[in-house]
Formats: structure tokens, C-alpha cells, sequence
């Protein structure tokens, strides 16, 4: 005959040979969603009123970024994400400025996008900025590669 040694934590309760299995309940509620939509951007009165206005040749830019969880279940670290949104070139055009496509030299087949277009842009470029947590950039009329 073999004698069971039970094993008792704290306040004497016996600790569990087995471990249920984890639900990350609190973590699934800390993944965050995209803050903004480029649908939200043009009907939201009070969004738009914390954007600001591009000027010159420069362009608002709303840099896609990707969901925190994939569609595998897997949560991504917020490294990967800030590295992915710096190094992001693809964007949607929100605004642009009084003079974006207005130098017939540069442009003389006209703009090469408009406002609510999806544009490849170099990567890297122009000047990152946040508003509610949400990373826009103005970047110039010229840095456009493509329209998607």
C-alpha cells in the first residue's frame, strides 16, 4: 500500500495536482482596436476638429495600422505594432493642402490623388503625430508612390 502525501497551501487548503486551463479574460478587454476608421474621420464633427489643416503642398495622412490580434487568436506584442506603424507605407488621405498638386511642373498630368484614396507612400517619411492615441502624419504631395 502506498501512502498519498497531501500537500497544503495557505490557509489550509490543498494545492491542486492540475492546473485548470487559463482564460485571459482581462487580457482580451487590454487589446486595443483601431482607434480611428477612415469612415469615422470624415463624419465625425468633433474628430475633425482636432485635425489639423495641412499646408502648403503637405498631406494628412491616416497610416494603416493593423489589429493588435490576429485572426488566429494571437496577440502581438506593442513592439511589433510601433515598429509596423513607423515603417508603415500605406495611408488614407484625410486632408490635403491649398498648394498639394499645384506645381504644373512637377504634376503636369494633374493630382495624382484625392482626399478619401488609399496611397502607397515612402516609408519613413513625413511627421508622425498622435491624436487620442491614434498616429497620423503630414507628408508631402511629391512622397505619394502609388494610388491602391
Amino acid at each position: 500500500m502506498t501512502k498519498e502525501v497531501a500537500s497544503f497551501g495557505k490557509g489550509g487548503q490543498p494545492i491542486p495536482d492540475t492546473v485548470e486551463r487559463f482564460k485571459d479574460v482581462k487580457l482580451e478587454a487590454q487589446v486595443e482596436e483601431e482607434t480611428f476608421t477612415p469612415e469615422e474621420i470624415h463624419s465625425d464633427e468633433e474628430l475633425q476638429s482636432k485635425l489639423p489643416q495641412p499646408t502648403g503642398y503637405r498631406m494628412l495622412i491616416l497610416p494603416f495600422s493593423r489589429k493588435a490580434k490576429t485572426k488566429g487568436g494571437i496577440l502581438l506584442a506593442e513592439s511589433t505594432l510601433e515598429k509596423e506603424r513607423i515603417s508603415t507605407n500605406v495611408g488614407f488621405v484625410v486632408s490635403l493642402g491649398p498648394d498639394a498638386y499645384k506645381d504644373e511642373s512637377k504634376f503636369p498630368d494633374g493630382a495624382w490623388c484625392k482626399e478619401g484614396d488609399w496611397v502607397i507612400f515612402r516609408s519613413y517619411s513625413g511627421t508622425r503625430f498622435k491624436i487620442e492615441d491614434q498616429e497620423f502624419r503630414l507628408i508631402n504631395d511629391d512622397t505619394v508612390e502609388a494610388v491602391v
